[in-house]
């Protein structure tokens, strides 16, 4: 009898120090994060769509269940916001935020902005909840060429 209860303590304690012990990205994102920024788009700044949608934000599911990020919040350090759709990141899964315009695929979604979002000599992109909650942030300066990996 005592073995069972030892048995069914020590399974308890597991199942509370997992939980209590998970990373603060899975903890507060799912396991969604930023994973990289293209601020820069190459080229001269045109404006054109094709110049608009070379900048973007690349956001990935690092675990191994879909996260629906529907009322998710990008924004830059402006606050510029991009309110996500109804958008599941499958496990192991990247979405890139485009700026300017085009059709939503499972890969790729678009603020469908006319001017840029992102600027080149510094910034932070920050990714929130519906509710708010923080959930990942990525900055770079100029010093950084015309990219970032968060």
């Amino acid at each position: 009898m005592r073995v069972k209860h030892l048995c069914a303590a020590f399974g308890g304690a597991a199942l509370l120090f997992g939980t209590a012990f998970s990373t603060p990205a899975q903890a507060a994102g799912g396991g969604v994060e930023l994973y990289h920024v293209w601020f820069d788009s190459p080229g001269k700044d045109t404006r054109t769509n094709a110049s608009l949608n070379a900048e973007w934000v690349q956001i990935k599911n690092t675990s191994k269940r879909a996260v629906n990020v529907k009322g998710w919040v990008l924004k830059d350090a402006s606050n510029h916001k991009y309110v996500f759709k109804n958008i599941t990141v499958g496990a192991g899964r990247t979405v890139k935020v485009h700026t300017g315009s085009g059709r939503d695929t499972a890969a790729d979604t678009f603020q469908n902005r006319k001017a840029y979002v992102w600027n080149n000599d510094g910034d932070t992109a920050t990714l929130t909840r519906a509710n708010g909650s923080k959930v990942d942030s990525c900055s770079w300066t100029k010093r950084t060429k015309d990219h970032k990996w968060c």
